[in-house]
This record gives C-alpha cells, structure tokens and sequence, in this order.
C-alpha cells in the first residue's frame, strides 16, 4: 500500500471516529435516558410487587389473629372489622365466608365444613384459600391422619405462598406427632433462622427445638 493511500486511509477513519464522537455527543443521551428509564421501570415493578407481597401477608397474619380470639363473638367481631376494611367484593365475601367458621369448639363439623367451602371457591384470592386450608389443619387436629395433614399443608410451604412459615411449622409438629424427632428439629431450625419468618414465630421454633432436646443453632 502506497503512502498516498495509506494517508487516505487514516483520514476516513478520523472522519468516521469524528463523526461517531458527534452522535453521540448528540444523541447520547437518549441511549442514557432508555437505560435509566428501563433500571427505574424494574426497580418499580419490584418494589411495588415487594409491597403487594408485603400487605398480603399482613392482612392474612390480622384474618389468622381474628381467627384466633377466644370467644366466637370476638371472632366474628374480628372478622367483621376486616371485611370493613378490606377493599373488593370478593375480598368481603370471603371473610363474610370464614365468619362460618368462627366458631370450632361450639361447631367443629360446621366449622370444618365452612373452611372447606372456602378452600375449594376457586373464585376467591389464593390467600384465603390457602388461610382456610391451613385452619383446617389446626382445626381437625388427629381427626385427620397425619398423612392427610401433610398433604394438605404441602401445596402451601411453597416459596411465595403467603402462610410458608406457618405450615411449615405445623410440617414440624406433624413430625413430633409421628415420633419423627429429628426431622422434627431440622425443620425447626431452619423455621427458626428463616428470615421471612415473623419473630414470634422464630422464638417459637427456638423454643420447641431446646424443648425436644435439640440445640438451637444460628445460620
């Protein structure tokens, strides 16, 4: 290659290089703002998808205390209180749902029969299919065998189901009812150091660990 040509040569590409440089002098900040807007658009979603997660598990964990007062007029008062509060028909109408089964001791049979209907409503929002299906459990108690408790409480300890921990820790409490006391405080312990479970419920598990023996170890 000549000299000549080679000159030619290292001029285009400093005109292209120039030109290249002007664009994005020009244009460049398009290329930054799409960047910017796709980070913050994600970082929206999650947050908003962190917070939907968030209110979903505290509204269910105010439905499972309701659930949990000592007289059933206290329950359905509870209850009332929550139905209120809570926004959308079919929201209300679940609850409106559970109230029937505010009252185990004085109707286990009606109680149980009302949480089904709940669990099975394939129209009502998978957290108060899931609540009911975990009342149920707790509920039926050893009229159910262990092995039907399990499969019940199965569908609910997946990752993102709004009641996780608190079927596992009935998983845990099947264990010691069927003598398996070692399965038992493993999945304690994991109960006890998993962070998306509540305090008490953490304090719990740390607790029923020592009680069956075991040492409470930190992740």
């Amino acid at each position: 290659m000549s000299e000549t040509e080679s000159f030619i040569d290292e001029v285009t590409e400093e005109v292209r290089r120039d030109r290249l440089f002007a664009m994005f002098r020009k244009y460049g900040w398009i290329a930054i703002l799409l960047v910017v807007l796709i980070v913050g658009g994600a970082a929206v979603t999650e947050w908003r998808k962190a917070s939907r997660i968030a209110a979903s598990k505290a509204f269910g964990d105010s439905l499972l205390t309701a659930l949990d007062e000592t007289s059933p007029e206290a329950r359905r008062a509870a209850l009332q209180k929550a139905a209120d509060e809570a926004a959308g028909d079919a929201n209300k109408l679940a609850i409106e749902k559970l109230m029937l089964a505010s009252d185990p001791a004085e109707d286990k049979a009606g109680t149980l029969a009302a949480l089904d209907a709940v669990a099975a409503d394939a129209s009502l929002p998978q957290l108060y299919r899931d609540l009911a299906a975990l009342r149920r459990v707790i509920v039926a108690g050893d009229e159910m065998d262990i092995a039907s408790r399990r499969a019940a409480l199965e569908p609910l300890v997946i990752p993102g189901r709004p009641f996780r921990t608190l079927a596992l820790e009935q998983m845990a409490y099947l264990s010691v009812e069927a003598g398996e006391v070692e399965a038992a405080i493993t999945q304690l312990r994991a109960l006890s150091n998993d962070q998306e479970a509540p305090t008490g419920l953490r304090q719990r598990a740390g607790q029923m660990i020592v009680a069956l023996g075991g040492e409470v170890k930190d992740s």
